[in-house]
C-alpha cells in the first residue's frame, strides 16, 4: 500500500501549493490513499467546509486537525457532518467529531488513519496518546482488521514524538509528527518496521514564522500586546510542500519505505 501524506496546510497559498504538484505527485508515487493535515488550512486556523471541500475536490482522502481543529465558525457543524475529517482522538470524552476512519482505498485494502495530539506544551489538555491508541490497536490489529495504520501525531515535543513513534514500533504502519511546521531530518523505519518522522513540516510560505507574517510574530515576542490588537496573519506568498510517501508491505502491514517531499518556496527540494 502506498500512502501520502502532507503537513499542516496553511492557508490558501498552502492549498494552491498542493493543487498545483498533487498531479505530479500522483503520476510519480501512484498514492492508494492521500491525507493531509488540515490543522491550518482556512486562513491559518482550523478548517471549515468551503475549504474541506476544496481539498477533498482534488483527491484527498482524509483530513487531519489538531490544535486549531474548532477556530472556524462552523468548524463545529462541519466536523460533525464530514465523514473523512478527524479531530484528535484523545480530546476528552463527548467531544464532538471522531478521532479515527477506516478507509478502502485504491488498491482494494482497509487503511486506518489515527489522528492523536501531545500533551506536553499543547493549549488543550488531553488525554493520553498513548493509552488512547492501545485502546484502538485492541480493537483493530494491523494486518488483522486493517492492511496499514497510519498515525497523525499533532505534537510539540520531539521527545514525546519519538516515545510514540517506539511505543507503536511495529504495531502501525507508520506515526508521522505535525504541528511545529519545521521539517524534521529523521524519517527512517524504526527497528521493528514502523515508519517515522519527528515533524513532516508545513505546506505554506517559509519566508515566515511558521507561516505567519513575520512581524506580527515579533510583536508578540518583544512587546506585551493584547492579541486583539496583534492578531496573526498568514504570510502570502509561494509555499513549499512538505509530506512523505510511504510505502507499505502488503503481507506484514509494515513499511518498506519512507521518503521525504519538500517542492517550491524556499526549502531546498527534497522528493
Amino acid at each position: 500500500m502506498k500512502i501520502l501524506f502532507f503537513g499542516d496546510i496553511v492557508g490558501r497559498d498552502g492549498r494552491d501549493g498542493i493543487k498545483k504538484v498533487l498531479p505530479e505527485l500522483k503520476n510519480k508515487f501512484c498514492p492508494d490513499v492521500i491525507i493531509a493535515n488540515a490543522d491550518n488550512a482556512a486562513h491559518g486556523f482550523g478548517v471549515n467546509r468551503s475549504v474541506g471541500a476544496e481539498l477533498f475536490s482534488l483527491g484527498i482522502d482524509v483530513l487531519t486537525g489538531g490544535n486549531h481543529i474548532w477556530d472556524q465558525k462552523d468548524s463545529l457543524s462541519y466536523v460533525l457532518q464530514a465523514q473523512n475529517v478527524l479531530r484528535p482522538l484523545n480530546y476528552p470524552c463527548g467531544t464532538p467529531g471522531v478521532g479515527f476512519v477506516i478507509v478502502q482505498t485504491r488498491n482494494g485494502g482497509d487503511i486506518l488513519v489515527l489522528h492523536l495530539q501531545g500533551q506536553h506544551e499543547m493549549p488543550q489538555q488531553m488525554d493520553s496518546p498513548f493509552a488512547c491508541a492501545e485502546n484502538v490497536l485492541e480493537k483493530y490489529a494491523l494486518n488483522r482488521e486493517v492492511e496499514a495504520i497510519f498515525i497523525d501525531f499533532h505534537a510539540e515535543m520531539t521527545s514525546e514524538k519519538l516515545c510514540l513513534g517506539s511505543f507503536l514500533d511495529g504495531r502501525v504502519s507508520a506515526v508521522i509528527g505535525t504541528h511545529t511546521h519545521v521539517p524534521s531530518a529523521d524519517h527512517r523505519i524504526l527497528s521493528n518496521g514502523t515508519a517515522y518522522m519527528t515533524d513532516v513540516g508545513m505546506c505554506g510560505n517559509y519566508d515566515s514564522v511558521l507561516g505567519m507574517e513575520k512581524q506580527s510574530c515579533i510583536n508578540r515576542m518583544t512587546k506585551q500586546y493584547s492579541r486583539q490588537y496583534n492578531r496573526l496573519i498568514v504570510a502570502g506568498g509561494e509555499a513549499t510542500v512538505c509530506g512523505v510517501f510511504i510505502d507499505v508491505d502488503n503481507a506484514s502491514g509494515l513499511a518498506k519505505t519512507i521518503s521525504p517531499i519538500r517542492i517550491g518556496g524556499k526549502l531546498a527540494p527534497c522528493c
